[in-house]
């Protein structure tokens, strides 16, 4: 007769102190991946921020650069409003630009409505106001339909309007992190400015500020700084003899 060998397989599992440390672990492990998570997704809430800031400046930048320069178009002066273009208690600059684009529409050709502002764009100002926690850039079309105000651009820090007689170069502050008004605007003309009345030059400098990304020490840390935007416009329709 033979003999049926039998083996005895252990059924211990493991010990409650085991176990204990096999969740804390777990849980670190846990806490840490979170932690990287959620600055991970903080990172890229405040750069997606930040880089809708800056498109957002760069096409009101774009749409206010085309409307000056089309100012003074068939008219008898460089089409800026002199009264309503000034710079405000904050600091910011407001414009006004006139211009009659439809100088060529078979009734704008009699010389009896020549300089006539009448239609929707001929007549438009630029201005900044705050409102909660922001500063938006407005555009008022004097003609428009309704609404007449529309916003441009849904936030911005500084707007500066330089105007010149003749064109110019500048030099551009860098300030690092430094969150001086100074570092917002253009420095060392190589003309002195003029009044709004006797420009033919004109200098935009716009400047937003861009939060900071992440927190100090950690992987990918941008300090918050001020970006400044600029833009130089010609204004050939009251200096028609030099362009």
């Amino acid at each position: 007769m033979s003999k049926r060998l039998t083996t005895k397989k252990s059924e211990d599992g493991f010990s409650l102190f085991e176990l204990i440390i096999a969740m804390t672990i777990t849980l670190v492990v846990l806490t840490i991946a979170t932690t990287l998570l959620a600055q991970s997704l903080n990172m890229r809430t405040r750069s997606n921020a930040n880089v809708d800031a800056l498109a957002d400046a760069e096409r009101a930048l774009n749409i206010m650069s085309r409307e000056i320069a089309q100012a003074g178009f068939n008219l008898d002066d460089n089409g800026i409003g002199a009264d309503d273009s000034v710079v405000d208690g904050n600091g910011n600059s407001t414009i006004r630009v006139r211009a009659n684009l439809n100088r060529f529409d078979t009734a704008a050709m009699d010389p009896a409505t020549r300089g006539t502002v009448s239609d929707p764009g001929e007549d438009v100002k630029f201005f900044i106001y705050p409102t909660g926690d922001t500063t938006l850039l407005a555009r008022y079309d004097h003609y428009g339909p309704e609404p007449k105000s529309t916003v441009v651009a849904n936030r911005l820090d500084r707007l500066r309007i330089h105007y010149f007689a003749q064109r110019v170069t500048y030099s551009t502050p860098n300030c690092g992190t430094s969150q001086d008004a100074r570092c917002c605007d253009i420095e060392n003309p190589s003309a002195a400015e003029v009044g709004p009345a006797a420009a033919r030059y004109v200098v935009i400098a716009l400047c937003i500020q861009q939060g900071a990304t992440g927190a100090p020490g950690s992987p990918g840390y941008q300090p918050a700084h001020n970006l400044l935007l600029t833009s130089d416009i010609a204004l050939r329709n009251a200096n028609l003899e030099n362009y």
